[in-house]
């Protein structure tokens, strides 16, 4: 079975975050999808200077650019802040382009409200359209994210299973399928 490297970037870096008990669970589910190779790079652990940003700090963060650079695609645990996703986030974007290009971003939203992070998405996506991105369909959603998802990872809510999966196999296949066009030109 050939495998695809899909690293996961939580994407805040707030006091009480409930993303980071979405991270747990996810992955702790990917555990059970033997294709994928992931590791979990946390917007927290980004001690980002205050007052330079983007490609010139990149050297700084070797294991983000080197994971970066190696990818398949991505899964990004986007949190709505006032119909907005995270500034951190996109700071960390902003400090690769390139290493972006012609893969897939699996796009998993959260609100404490009733609709799941959507209006984050809809505000990411023309930014990673600009980073020449793919993103899959369908989004994994939570909204009222605190009923669903407790904080040591575990689910409330078994659809997320079957929503899970169709998650993954479509992001799985733009993995694989870009894989190849990156590699054949």
């Amino acid at each position: 079975m050939e495998k695809v490297f899909i690293p996961v970037i939580l994407g805040t870096n707030r006091e009480g975050r409930n993303s980071e008990n979405v991270a747990k669970w996810l992955m702790e589910q990917l555990e059970n999808y033997p294709e994928i190779e992931t590791v979990l790079f946390d917007a927290r652990d980004f001690d980002l200077p205050k007052s330079d940003y983007g490609q010139s700090i990149k050297g700084e963060f070797f294991a983000w650019t080197q994971a970066t650079e190696r990818a398949d695609g991505f899964i990004l645990i986007v949190p709505e802040y006032n119909h907005g996703y995270p500034g951190i986030l996109k700071s960390m974007l902003d400090m690769l382009f390139p290493e972006f290009h012609h893969k897939v971003a699996g796009l998993v939203g959260l609100s404490i409200g009733p609709w799941g992070g959507v209006r984050a998405l809809e505000n990411l996506v023309p930014v990673l359209r600009e980073f020449k991105m793919m993103v899959s369909s369908p989004d994994l959603v939570f909204p009222r994210v605190q009923d669903v998802v407790s904080e040591d990872g575990k689910i409330q809510d078994d659809s997320y299973d079957k929503k899970l999966e169709k998650f993954l196999t479509d992001l799985v296949w733009w993995a694989k399928t870009l894989r190849e066009g990156r590699v054949t030109g």
